[in-house]
């Protein structure tokens, strides 16, 4: 591409800039001379055209400036090479480029998904971009918080670190501090540098609100902190790649050259880049010679609208010895987890940055263009292990560099579009121990690597399922036209078989696809086809010959029957609609075994599983009882096991009969007498899961409930006995409501209002009190605080839940105990059933005095320790990434590069902004 310095919108080549109406149609913006159609694809979960790529520029850059016209002509040549990338692999999902400039090119083109309100989306804060687009890096930011920088120009430098530590992502490492007369970290306790994860950005965030100016500035004491943070050799982990030094300042004299000349030259290991912030008067002299004489670049932060762009040219340098690398920093890098922020859902994306390669005079080109990514959903990679050779309770997991978990069953965050990527660790994962915490650290020998990913991919395999069962079919056995079960779910067996939700639809359309290819087919798993066959055949003779012959007329009738095959896994469940038409009709567990909860249980215990349904409120139906359990089978001297069968129990038909069978004794001070299936006793006889779900109770609406919710006295000395164990989860992706504040007095002064004789003063709105207000207004604007508060207060926030479950414990001991209450006591004998999950309780009725803690097991905020040092001490290892570009000789150091570019991107968006918030001020 020749740059071309007087280029005019009308000479830009034709680009699709996505934008969407209020009511969430696509179309093109009015300065484009497309018009595309979209239609809806579910790959990409979205309305798309595959025959254009579509433009996005964030809000506070000017469209028309040379720079992004430019940027979008030679980016247009582009748009080949995705649609060819997508024609030689039909699987790719979104294929993006992300310009240094703020310019986002994306394939296919589709409508861009924009908030209700100002749309903030900056590709070069997205964690894709930052991850790529350099080195990690150690970066220790200065705050200068001297009398000087009072008022607005706080408020810039203020905003300015916010912004600058949204361009850090989890491989990096920093520390935030403000000095005067003396530096100090604004979080007390970050003693040295902390990595740059969600939580501790966002520690530093709120402490860097609360700053105040005063004293006199001293440079020298800033730079020293800062250079102890850098180079202080210390076991505490760092990136140990870019050092550099952040300066927020409005100017000043001095040049600190003796503490430059003590911790950095001659090598200049540490890049030291300086912001000159707010309208002032100030010599900036001194902080660019600050810039220049360390490798580093000067830039001036004069308004609102200068923010977001200034503090994020920094990547520019640090890229610029990756850019000089060549070949050697060509290489995939893959982010952490994130969601799309098109709605395509939890992603990963490969990235590859793109270079400058024209040659100026005798010299490279060190500037860095942009990152290439791809991304990849979570759930092609799934469909890429062998999940229905692990069986229901095996799974696949992967851990990054930092110890988050790509791949994960927990990794389940319900909050959608967060900015942030999304983190979750190993060990908060699972349930912690040392045999994890050893997996997280070693990451070997126990686990494979990812080709073409820093990830390591690690398996958790329950011993029954060392082993599975593969079939092996004669031509004959192939031929046979087996009977399909009449409720099942198929997993993916061929890539030609029609998906449909109706069920009978699906089966006609697999076995047409059977007739039509044979099983030995390359378009379909041979393996799980085969066992399909056989274990189809097995399930229609166990209907066939056995359930056929079952009486149902027994004490405890069969309500509707169901079996299931396992370990390989390939979908079979059958439901006899012999049995009862209302027990098919009525079955609400997941055709699918692997989702289904009584299937997984019954693998991991032995003996039968008792599962009982939650009702909420009435229910005046008849309440089925579902018992289960694993069928095991040895062959070849090894144990699997290859199926689940069970019963569904009619409950009242059973608590009937087992009134007759029981025989309920009293203590001798109330005498004996036993129960009848219609009488009412003065003690209860409950049976509890080993989860401890109320199964049998005298009313029939109470099953399924939580037993302490039921007996909560009960449940408790059960608790108190250690028949009961307790333990809590964590879900560290749970979606609560955000509390309303309780702040309801008036805001505190924040900006100077004119009075109406300064209105009528024709020498007001020359003042600088104009300009201060006007930037007020701006900020205010920019960051929607003053506009959109209250909507914020009503929004869904992020947060944390704890669940309690209670377990048995390894007794099996008969339990006899009195319950004192003061006036009054009860008594109860608790029993484990054997070979079952139950547990038998025969109590007296409770007494209407005695008060005990009420066990809950429902979810639960939690609040996390809000004290940052005690969560600094909880800091788990990492390892970080392998590979470092951060120092080449051939790097410029002419001072004319480590100056401000020209203004022209954003300049017209503050003009634009500022007429737009006068015309506001105006009408209100």
């Amino acid at each position: 591409h020749v740059w071309k310095d007087n280029i005019k919108p009308s000479m830009s080549l034709r680009h699709q800039y996505a934008v969407q109406d209020a009511d969430g149609h696509g179309h093109a913006a009015p300065s484009s001379s497309l018009r595309l159609e979209f239609v809806y694809d579910p790959n990409f979960r979205n309305s798309v055209n595959f025959s254009y790529t579509a433009v996005q520029i964030p809000t506070d850059i000017y469209k028309g400036s040379p720079v992004i016209l430019n940027e979008l002509n030679w980016t247009q040549g582009l748009e080949k090479t995705f649609v060819e990338n997508s024609r030689e692999d039909p699987s790719l999902l979104w294929q993006a480029f992300g310009s240094a400039t703020g310019v986002t090119r994306y394939y296919p083109a589709t409508p861009w998904r924009a908030p209700d309100k100002i749309d903030l989306y900056d590709v070069r804060r997205r964690s894709w971009y930052i991850q790529g687009a350099s080195s990690p890096k150690d970066m220790v930011i200065l705050v200068d918080v001297s009398g000087s920088v009072s008022g607005l120009t706080l408020k810039l430098i203020k905003a300015s670190v916010i912004e600058m530590l949204d361009t850090l992502s989890d491989d990096d490492y920093v520390n935030v501090a403000r000095f005067s007369e003396k530096a100090e970290p604004v979080v007390p306790c970050f003693k040295h540098l902390v990595q740059a994860n969600v939580r501790n950005k966002r520690t530093f965030k709120q402490a860097v609100q609360l700053m105040q100016a005063k004293g006199m500035t001293d440079y020298k004491s800033g730079f020293h902190f800062a250079f102890q943070q850098l180079l202080n050799l210390t076991n505490m982990p760092r990136a140990n790649c870019n050092k550099v030094i952040m300066l927020f300042t409005d100017g000043g004299e001095d040049r600190a050259q003796d503490v430059f000349e003590q911790y950095n030259w001659p090598n200049k290991t540490v890049r030291v880049f300086t912001f000159s912030v707010g309208q002032h008067n100030y010599d900036v002299t001194p902080l660019q010679w600050i810039a220049c004489a360390n490798k580093g670049y000067y830039f001036e932060i004069r308004s609102i609208c200068a923010i977001r762009t200034n503090t994020q040219e920094y990547l520019d340098v640090l890229g610029r010895p990756m850019v000089l690398a060549g070949n050697r920093a060509k290489q995939v890098q893959w982010t952490n987890v994130y969601q799309d922020a098109l709605g395509l859902g939890l992603v990963v994306t490969g990235t590859m940055p793109v270079f400058n390669l024209t040659v100026e005079g005798s010299s490279q080109n060190q500037l860095i263009l942009g990152v290439m990514g791809v991304d990849v959903h979570l759930d092609e990679i799934k469909k890429l292990t062998p999940r229905y050779n692990l069986g229901a309770n095996g799974y696949i997991f992967a851990i990054d560099p930092n110890g988050y978990v790509l791949l994960h069953p927990n990794l389940q965050p319900k909050m959608v579009n967060l900015p942030e990527p999304v983190t979750l660790d190993f060990l908060d994962a699972e349930l912690e121990d040392v045999n994890k915490q050893e997996v997280r650290r070693s990451r070997s020998p126990n686990c494979t690597r990812l080709r073409l990913h820093r990830s390591p991919l690690g398996l958790v395999l329950p011993t029954y399922n060392e082993y599975y069962l593969r079939a092996d079919l004669n031509d004959e056995m192939l031929q046979l036209q087996c009977k399909f079960p009449s409720a099942f779910r198929l997993p993916e067996y061929c890539t030609k078989l029609h998906v449909t939700d109706n069920n009978t639809q699906f089966l006609e359309n697999f076995i047409s696809l059977m007739v039509e290819i044979t099983p030995e087919s390359k378009d379909c798993d041979q393996d799980l086809i085969h066992n399909l066959i056989l274990e189809s055949d097995i399930v229609w003779q166990l209907a066939a010959r056995v359930w056929k012959n079952k009486n149902l007329n027994t004490g405890a009738r069969v309500w509707s029957p169901a079996a299931r095959r396992s370990l390989c896994a390939v979908g079979v469940s059958r439901v006899p609609v012999r049995v009862s038409h209302r027990a098919a009709d009525s079955w609400t567990e997941d055709p699918e075994p692997f989702n289904s909860n009584y299937y997984r249980r019954s693998m991991d215990k032995k003996g039968y599983v008792f599962h009982a349904p939650l009702r909420s409120g009435e229910y005046n139906g008849t309440v089925g009882i579902l018992v289960t359990t694993a069928v095991e089978i040895t062959v070849g001297g090894k144990t699997v096991k290859p199926a689940v069968v069970g019963v569904k129990l009619d409950l009242e038909a059973w608590v009937d009969k087992f009134k007759i069978l029981a025989s309920n004794q009293s203590d001798a001070r109330q005498g004996s007498h036993k129960c009848g299936p219609s009488s009412s006793c003065e003690m209860d006889c409950e049976v509890n899961t080993m989860i401890c779900v109320f199964i049998c109770f005298c009313l029939l609406n109470q099953v399924g409930q939580f037993f302490g919710d039921v007996d909560p006295s009960l449940m408790h000395a059960l608790f108190n006995n250690s028949i009961y164990a307790r333990k809590q989860s964590f879900d560290y992706h749970a979606v609560c409501e955000a509390t309303a504040s309780s702040r309801t007095g008036a805001a505190r002064r924040g900006v100077f209002v004119p009075t109406i004789a300064d209105l009528l003063n024709v020498a007001w709105w020359t003042s600088a009190a104009t300009w201060s207000l006007i930037q007020h207004v701006l900020y205010g604007l920019t960051y929607h605080s003053w506009f959109a508060a209250e909507a914020a207060d009503a929004r869904e926030s992020s947060c944390v839940t704890v669940y309690s479950q209670f377990y048995f414990t390894n007794t099996s001991n008969s339990y006899n105990t009195l319950q004192d209450c003061g006036n009054c006591s009860r008594l109860f004998h608790a029993k484990r059933i054997e070979k079952t999950n139950l547990l038998f309780v025969v109590a007296e009725t409770p007494c209407k005095s005695c008060e005990m803690e009420k066990l809950a097991q429902v979810k639960t905020e939690c609040i996390l320790p809000s004290n940052p040092c005690e969560l600094l001490s909880l800091a788990r290892y990492r390892r970080g990434p392998s590979t470092c570009f951060d120092y080449n000789v051939q790097v410029r150091r002419a001072e004319k590069r480590c100056g401000p570019s020209a203004g022209q991107v954003y300049g017209g968006v503050c003009a634009a902004l500022s007429r737009g918030c006068s015309w506001r001020v105006s009408r209100e």
